[in-house]
């Protein structure tokens, strides 16, 4: 099995997070592959910029999840572990990635993105990542931050 480190991004823009649907009709968040000793981090932020055209910042790691599929172009079964980072961004603008063979996305309210996530491990994501963001986004206006 081919055992691949990842990196992506759960970002929030106010109430809404963003979201990519892919060739198979499933959605998720932005994720890539980490290759030659790249920092995590940068990689989450290079590929929410390059899959769907939004800026944003690190608030802090979400957490981990991985899943198993079988790549029918490499004949063999892939197993990717993705680490999460929280982001936010100023600016619900998005440019949807063709060339990344995303069909459609945007930034969607919180309840309706619970919803429409296709994997019940990316709706546990969401769900803690976003009670994350409020809670930090919360400590972050007491302190005037």
């Amino acid at each position: 099995m081919l055992e691949r480190n990842c990196a992506g991004g759960v970002v929030f823009f106010g109430e809404k997070v963003f979201l990519l649907k892919n060739e198979k009709e499933e959605w998720g968040f932005p994720k890539g592959a980490i290759r030659n000793n790249e920092v995590p981090a940068e990689v989450a932020l290079k590929r929410v910029l390059e899959e769907g055209g939004v800026t944003a910042e690190i608030i802090t790691i979400a957490g981990k999840t991985s899943y198993e599929f079988y790549s029918i172009t490499r004949k063999k079964p892939v197993c990717n572990k993705i680490i999460w980072f929280i982001m936010s961004t100023d600016s619900d603008s998005f440019n949807i990635s063709e060339k990344e063979k995303f069909t459609d996305g945007g930034f969607f309210y919180i309840e309706h993105a619970l919803h429409i996530v296709t994997y019940s491990q990316d709706k546990v994501l969401l769900d803690t990542s976003y009670k994350k963001y409020n809670e930090l986004s919360r400590n972050v206006d007491i302190f005037g931050k």
